[in-house]
């Protein structure tokens, strides 16, 4: 079996020059699924890196009514692939939350450096000022990232030799 009929790469070409092929194929609605899945299969365990890095967060100083911020956070972090379009690509990424007290951008305001985010205390003045474990989301992935783009060009390559043998058998 000889390789792809086009060069591939983990880059947003490489995955548009696969894109592009399997939009030739017949089946092509399915094997864009497949490829779909197959890219949130293989990011999974980086979501469950970031998840458990939310949930390690201290909750001292957090408020304690429901629901939950770091189980709230944690319910929006899931593997996102988008195949055409403006943007294609895989990534890990934590949702807005809409529904958590109020606060849509609980996942970012508590990664990053400064500030923190006001709230008021059980409901009540005075205001104040909390603060998250910083960097929670960009540390979950600090040395193993090479880890996850190999496992995401891996299912890609899978799809180009299925592609690939198609094009040899026909």
């Amino acid at each position: 079996m000889s390789g792809p009929p086009f060069e591939l790469e983990c880059t947003h070409e490489g995955l548009d020059s696969l894109v592009r092929a399997i939009r030739s194929q017949a089946d092509a609605k399915l094997l864009r699924k497949e490829l779909a899945k197959n890219m949130r299969e293989v990011l999974k365990p980086a979501a469950a890196l970031a998840k458990s890095n939310i949930m390690a967060m201290s909750s001292a100083g957090l408020s304690t009514s429901s629901p939950g911020l770091r189980s709230g956070i944690a319910k929006k972090i899931r593997p996102e692939v988008k195949l055409g379009g403006r943007w294609s690509g895989a990534r890990v990424k934590a949702f807005k939350t809409p529904g958590l007290r109020g606060f849509a951008n609980a996942a970012k305001r508590t990664n990053r450096r400064d500030g923190g985010w006001r709230t008021l205390t059980y409901g009540h003045e005075p205001w104040r000022t909390q603060y998250g474990k910083r960097h929670w989301f960009d540390e979950s992935f600090e040395g193993r990232d090479g880890e996850f783009r190999q496992a995401v060009l891996e299912a890609m390559n899978d799809m180009a030799r299925r592609i690939a043998s198609r094009v040899d058998e026909g």
